[in-house]
């Protein structure tokens, strides 16, 4: 019985949580569209058959609230057909449709940016990139002293402590070099040694050592926000990246299931745990959106580039046959993935 409820107490965070995300995106391309002048035949929220709907006479769209909260579309006249009114989306220039295209991924992530402000003025202290104390046996206290302002991690800058943390986790799984600013010079320490941990049979860095915390001001709240916003872009971009160089195998990949498992335990640990992890989600499917790949926006942008560089859109049919086979790869890896997290809630 506990079981039901639990999964159901997850399944409901994440149909709140992906309904406002894909709402947010959606808006995007819907407020940018109706901006330019673009005839918009219906706004969704949800895949599948309509659970209600209305319709507005003095733009003539239809709103509607769809049985499968798996995503949402905006229906733009002449979006994937033919047609001669101006308002269609077909007619209007190269780079108002490439707003309109990018609007959904970007909402995404200046969404981000407004809930990584919330984290990072609820969760404390700030923390800078100097070295205050090591933990007990650290490894790196070996070649790192306290007082070391970390510069570089491995080749990438770091401005924070929340990037120190990040670079080193996702580097620092072998020996890595630091740039420090020690005594007023910049050293390169090499070979800096971390203790590893392992998840979902990926093998992470462990940062052994606390950083000295920074003045809450105005401006290293709104620039601790920045530089994590950014970090977090990272963090989904390096995933990406490590999923397609065998870094991260198919364990490490989660779909709706999976997340709303992680979802709903951020949830009942503490609101800033949530609101942390709903940041993340926001932040990647903004990233995501952006891939050049059939079917997403990135893939629609791409071909936009394409048309505008050649000065003539590619044809009709030979971009829906693209698209639908990116729609029908995404749907078949959807799929598998989801089955795969199944089984790891029935096998664990």
């Amino acid at each position: 019985m506990n079981g039901i409820l639990t999964a159901g107490f997850y399944f409901i965070v994440m149909v709140f949580v992906f309904g406002i995300l894909i709402f947010i995106h959606e808006l995007g391309h819907f407020f940018t569209a109706r901006r330019c002048g673009v005839a918009i035949k219906e706004f969704a929220i949800g895949m599948g058959p309509t659970l209600f709907s209305w319709h507005s006479k003095k733009y003539e769209t239809k709103y509607a609230l769809r049985a499968f909260p798996i995503g949402g579309f905006v229906s733009m006249l002449g979006e994937d057909e033919a047609s001669e009114d101006e308002s269609a989306f077909c007619n209007k220039k190269v780079w108002q449709r490439m707003l309109i295209t990018a609007a959904g991924p970007l909402m995404n992530l200046i969404l981000g940016f407004i809930l990584m402000l919330s984290v990072v003025l609820i969760q404390g202290p700030i923390g800078s990139t100097t070295v205050a104390q090591f933990d007990e046996g650290a490894l790196s206290a070996e070649t790192l002293k306290v007082g070391d302002e970390i510069l570089k991690v491995d080749g990438t800058r770091v401005k924070s402590g929340n990037e120190v943390m990040y670079e080193i986790m996702n580097q620092g799984f072998e020996p890595i070099d630091i740039l420090v600013k020690r005594d007023g010079s910049e050293i390169l320490v090499e070979d800096v040694v971390f203790p590893t941990f392992e998840e979902e049979g990926v093998t992470f860095g462990e940062m052994d050592f606390k950083v000295f915390p920074q003045e809450r001001t105005f401006f290293n709240i709104i620039s601790q926000t920045f530089t994590r916003s950014i970090s977090t872009v990272k963090m989904v971009v390096d995933s990406l990246i490590g999923l397609f160089s065998g870094r991260f195998g198919i364990d490490a990949m989660s779909g709706p299931i999976g997340v709303a498992e992680v979802v709903g335990e951020a949830a009942k640990t503490s609101a800033l745990s949530f609101l942390y992890i709903v940041t993340v989600l926001t932040v990647n499917l903004g990233v995501f959106n952006l891939i050049p790949f059939p079917a997403l926006d990135g893939g629609r942008f791409l071909f936009l580039i394409i048309e505008a560089i050649r000065r003539k859109p590619i044809s009709k049919n030979v971009e829906a046959y693209i698209n639908f086979a990116g729609i029908v790869i995404l749907f078949g890896l959807m799929i598998f993935i989801s089955f795969k997290d199944v089984l790891k809630l029935i096998f664990r």
